[in-house]
């Protein structure tokens, strides 16, 4: 079977090597050229844990190819993926639509034959059906369906996300009962592999998949938003979050899950998705205030862990060297987009901190984004040498097992802010820390 998949970047490459591993022949378009030369050329752009190998010994076995031609890559195709971007649109937060329907219209022009158009990107609901619209406006003639397929991928676990899938959501164009029937064929195919581990495909209408994607993630951000105002009133009271978030996630209607306090959430998804859902909301007069809550509960709580820092300094940072430790949105990635160590140490540099930062793998990602003034490390003990406070933002594994002592040879003064509660507030202070951690006494 053969499929496209217009969009190189990280949904499309991801679930391009995907599909390949899967059997499928997948022609990936990519229209960057520096990307598109970076893939043909085996190298990643991105950093996903396993891709690489994925990618390389697909495209070896011929089930994975790339270009930037979309009639080449449609030709023969049962099913035509969109998973291009789709940024928040500037000034209300709305889905910028731009890229999915000139993708569209390429692909309207490029079909030569019956096809299943499939929107990967995450969009808002009704967005399918304007797919349809704009296909049959450049090709009355032209013989299609369309279907909605979104993306539940983790950053991080992509490629576990994708083979071992927990659900497979896919709409279809339900007011047209034979249509449907025969888009669901051509998805049974794509998704067939998956049958044999019983992960389940769930066929819905169009507006419903378009919609749970939007929930999905935005049920997920406000859990993040709701322990970390958890954390902050245990703080409070003297209770500790991690135990309480223990007590609450046995319970299996609420589940551990996004329960671990922090910074506040960031990312490509939650940020985007929360405030497209509000848009799409309040396009469709419908309340939707927990959401809208969320998104400003979540950049309240970026900007006051940058006073917690600075409280914990005396006041001041002033000339004061800050640690770093984690840069990027979560660990096993090097995707800055919405990260809290931005607003945080924007904040710090402009209170006169002079940073030292570290993160496996998101530097380079990092440098155009943070202050420009910033020192980037080559591990976590040259980034806490002669620090005067030493920040944890990112929860990468390698860092819970540095040891306290090697931080106490390197650092001025031991004073550390822990916004992930990585380390054992026990262990710390008897190694002489002033230790301060997120919602423990």
């Amino acid at each position: 079977m053969r499929i496209a998949m217009i969009g190189g970047g990280y949904v499309g490459l991801v679930s391009g090597a995907c599909f390949a591993e899967f059997g499928l022949h997948v022609a990936v378009v990519e229209t960057n050229p520096d990307r598109l030369s970076a893939l043909r050329e085996g190298r990643i752009p991105i950093y996903e844990p396993g891709l690489d190998v994925l990618v390389e010994n697909n495209a070896r076995a011929g089930r994975l190819t790339f270009g930037d031609d979309i009639a080449q890559a449609v030709a023969g195709a049962e099913a035509v993926f969109i998973a291009v971007g789709t940024p928040p649109r500037n000034g209300d937060g709305a889905a910028d639509l731009q890229y999915v329907h000139a993708a569209a219209r390429q692909i309207a022009q490029a079909l030569t034959g019956y096809a299943v158009i499939v929107t990967k990107s995450t969009v808002p609901v009704g967005s399918s059906r304007r797919i349809a619209e704009i296909i049959r406006a450049t090709r009355p003639d032209l013989d299609f369906d369309v279907a909605s397929n979104p993306e539940f991928l983790r950053e991080g676990s992509a490629i576990d996300d994708c083979m071992r899938p927990d659900r497979v959501i896919i709409g279809l164009d339900q007011k047209q009962p034979e249509r449907a029937r025969r888009a669901e064929a051509v998805m049974q195919r794509v998704y067939e592999p998956l049958k044999k581990i019983d992960a389940p495909l769930v066929f819905t209408g169009l507006e419903t998949a378009e919609l749970t994607k939007y929930a999905s993630n935005s049920f997920l951000a406000m859990k993040i938003s709701f322990i970390n105002e958890m954390a902050d009133l245990c703080e409070k009271l003297g209770a500790n979050v991690q135990e309480l978030a223990c007590g609450m996630g046995m319970d299996e209607r609420i589940g551990s899950r996004f329960l671990n306090p922090g910074p506040g959430y960031g990312g490509s998804c939650f940020p985007k998705d929360t405030l497209a859902l509000s848009r799409i909301a309040q396009e469709a007069q419908s309340g939707c205030r927990l959401v809208e809550t969320t998104v400003q509960v979540n950049e309240a709580r970026k900007a006051a862990m940058a006073g917690r820092i600075i409280a914990a300094c005396g006041g001041s940072v002033n000339n004061k060297t800050v640690a770093v430790l984690g840069l990027t949105f979560k660990p096993e990635t090097d995707d800055m987009r919405e990260s809290a160590s931005i607003p945080i140490l924007h904040r710090l540099a402009e209170a006169g901190a002079r940073l030292q930062a570290y993160d496996p793998v998101g530097m380079d990602a990092a440098k155009p984004l943070l202050p420009p003034e910033t020192t980037y490390c080559e591990n976590a003990l040259d980034a806490a040498q002669g620090a005067d406070v030493l920040v944890v933002l990112t929860e990468w594994e390698q860092f819970r097992s540095i040891s306290p002592e090697a931080l106490a040879q390197r650092m001025q003064n031991k004073i550390i802010v822990d916004l992930r509660n990585i380390f054992d507030p026990a262990v710390m202070r008897a190694s002489g820390f002033s230790y301060l951690s997120v919602g423990r006494p």
